[in-house]
């Protein structure tokens, strides 16, 4: 196991030759396009990925990922923490390859000659666990209301207003026009 900064940058297959794990923390402000979901970017994201082999002599990444970031609650507005954690297992394939062969629980990671790039892995496993609609817990926190005053203001003025056909329903119901 080896601790410590994760590489931006891996070669998975040489990795999981020597079932190589990479423990550590990955900053937030390094994930561009998650950050651009969040509230503020501060925090890392404690980070466990195995590189192994398999049954099949498949090449396999170990996924798991945990981190608290801060959204807008779509019901009140205000700032939210929330605990995100993924787990995934890859299977590691040459571009192109035939996965028909691959067992079901594994999502297919395609990489070519280049390196793996492990930031853009962890980013979109991120933003693929983020919630939709992040909220507070219900009791924590209810969605904005107007004042007392403002509904019974509308409803006076609702009242008040004289409806622009009732001149028509007159109409109809003299038998001279």
């Amino acid at each position: 196991m080896l601790k410590g900064p994760i590489p931006s940058h891996v070669e998975p297959r040489q990795l999981a030759e020597r079932s190589v794990t990479l423990e550590g923390e990955l900053a937030l402000e390094r994930l561009e396009r998650l950050s651009d979901s969040l509230e503020d970017d501060q925090g890392a994201v404690r980070t466990n990925l195995s590189f192994e082999r398999d049954e099949q002599r498949t090449v396999v990444i170990r996924s798991r990922l945990d981190v608290d970031v801060k959204m807008i609650c779509q019901r009140c507005l205000e700032p939210v923490v929330l605990p995100i954690h993924s787990e995934c297992v890859y299977a590691v394939v040459n571009e192109g390859a035939n996965t028909q062969h691959l067992p079901k629980g594994y999502d297919v990671l395609e990489v070519g000659e280049d390196p793996l790039d492990l930031l853009a892995l962890v980013e979109d496993e991120l933003l693929l666990a983020l919630p939709i609609v992040p909220l507070h817990d219900p009791e924590v926190c209810q969605p904005p209301m107007a004042p007392d005053e403002d509904v019974a203001e509308s409803t006076e003025n609702e009242v008040k207003r004289s409806n622009p056909f009732s001149v028509l329903a007159q109409l109809k119901r003299d038998p001279n026009v």
